[in-house]
Formats: C-alpha cells, sequence, structure tokens
C-alpha cells in the first residue's frame, strides 16, 4: 500500500462510528438545552400558571353546576389552563433553540462541530422534543387530575378510565407545538417573525376559522392544529370534523412539514 493509502485506511480505523456520532451530537444538544436557566424559568412559571388556571376553571365550574347555569365540561376544562399558558411559552422555547444560536453566532460552532446540518435539526428534535413530550404528559396529567378532584368534591368529576386517551393527546399537544416552533425558526431564522409565525399557526388560523360561515368553519378549521386538539381532548367527537385519529394525524402532520421544509432549507442555505 501506498503512503496516502495507509493515512486513509488509518483515518476509517480511527474514526467514531455513526452511532458513536449520533450520541455525540445528542448529548451536544442535550448540554446547551440544559444549561439555559431561562428555560426552566419558563417552563415552571408557565406550568405554576396553567395549574393555577385550572384550579380556577375547575371552582368556576362547580359555581355554575350549583347555580344551575350552563359551563365548560368537565374533561375540556382540564386542559384550559394548560393550552393557553404551558404550550405557548414551550413552543416559543422550541423557536429559540435555533433562532438564539443564529443571533449570537453559536450556530457556526455548531455546524463546525457537526457538518452535517441535518444532524443537527434532528438531535435538536429529539432533545428538544422527547423534552417537551415529558413535560406536556406529566402536566396534562396534572392538570387533569385536580380539576377532576375539585369538581369530584362538587359531584361532578371524571375518572380517568375512559379518558386516558384524551388526557395523552393533550400531552402530545406540547412537543407537537414545540417541534413546530422548532423548525420555522431553522426557516426563518429572526426570533421575532419565527414567534409571529408560531403563534399564527398554533392559535391565530383556528381563531380566524372561527369567523368563517358554515361549512367553510369546519371544513377548513379541521386542518389547523387547534380544532383537531379540540376533536381529541373533547367530551365527545364533533361530526363536522376529522375522527379523533384522523385529528392526531393532522396535529402530528404540522410539526413534521415544518420539520422537513426547515431540512430542505438547512441543507441548501449558508448560515
Amino acid at each position: 500500500m501506498t503512503a496516502p493509502q495507509i493515512i486513509a485506511a488509518q483515518a476509517r480505523n480511527t474514526a467514531p462510528s455513526r452511532a458513536v456520532r449520533a450520541r455525540d451530537v445528542l448529548f451536544f444538544e442535550w448540554t446547551k438545552l440544559r444549561s439555559v436557566r431561562s428555560n426552566y424559568w419558563t417552563l415552571s412559571i408557565a406550568a405554576v400558571v396553567s395549574v393555577g388556571v385550572s384550579v380556577i376553571v375547575a371552582h368556576s365550574i362547580s359555581s355554575a353546576r350549583a347555580s344551575a347555569s350552563p359551563g365548560v365540561a368537565p374533561l375540556t376544562s382540564s386542559f384550559l389552563g394548560y393550552a393557553e399558558y404551558a404550550i405557548l411559552p414551550a413552543a416559543i422555547l422550541g423557536v429559540l433553540a435555533f433562532t438564539s444560536e443564529f443571533s449570537t453566532g453559536l450556530i457556526r460552532t455548531t455546524v463546525v462541530a457537526v457538518p452535517r446540518r441535518r444532524a443537527v435539526l434532528a438531535a435538536k428534535a429529539t432533545v428538544v422534543g422527547a423534552s417537551a413530550l415529558l413535560a406536556g404528559e406529566l402536566l396534562a396529567f396534572v392538570s387533569f387530575f385536580l380539576t377532576q378532584a375539585i369538581l369530584t368534591s362538587h359531584r361532578g368529576g371524571l375518572s380517568l378510565a375512559g379518558h386516558a386517551g384524551a388526557v395523552l393527546a393533550a400531552g402530545i399537544l406540547m412537543p407537537a407545538c414545540v417541534l413546530a416552533g422548532l423548525g420555522l425558526g431553522a426557516i426563518i431564522r429572526h426570533t421575532a417573525g419565527a414567534i409571529a409565525a408560531t403563534v399564527g399557526v398554533i392559535y391565530l388560523v383556528p381563531a380566524a376559522c372561527l369567523f368563517l360561515p358554515s361549512p367553510w368553519r369546519d371544513d377548513l378549521g379541521r386542518f389547523t392544529m387547534g380544532f383537531a386538539a379540540y376533536q381529541v381532548t373533547g367530551p365527545r367527537p364533533h361530526p363536522g370534523l376529522f375522527s379523533p385519529a384522523l385529528s392526531m394525524l393532522v396535529i402530528l402532520a404540522w410539526p413534521a412539514a415544518s420539520l422537513l421544509a426547515a431540512a430542505l432549507v438547512l441543507a441548501r442555505r449558508d448560515v
């Protein structure tokens, strides 16, 4: 063998395997995520506020039932505070996972350490998505049990049996929104614009569909995350929307499309 061939063979033998490289990139992204204290504070405050709102809503429903006035369904009430005050801050953190690196210039260091940009995106999505899934499921179950405990004291609570699917689906909403924000952050690269786009996808587009005349409201709304979330967490399926199973696919399709577009953009654009 010639000297260049010997050197190339030695390089191949000393190069880490693909599994080792993937592990290192995941650890790299996990270190960046957990080293930012504001992430802990943001999620903690959002969790406390959402749980507090759940308590307030539960007491309001109990008072409404005591006065024989109509109120929010017990199952839906479990996720009102969670949907309004926990999912959005988590989605913004998903945006910042990418846009903060572009604004500080850290993305250049990341690309030098990991030249394969799609590997960086996959690692970020895995770490951020798994963290959001854990937090989302935990908060969804806490909100459900706390709300139903208050309603049970007034003879109006629900048991987990028969509603576990709705609670699990509510927990999946957080990682879905976080990953959608992560993808939009990678595409837009600017924090303000990416946050505005994320808020539009999660809240503004479904809200706009509410003002459409029937049947356009349901025909278009069924493709939004908001309407699909209502379908998978509501007390009973809405006849004008997709089935709960298809609605869950709609929820998952939004972050999937966002990450796919981000992968295409990152591969073709300079940092």
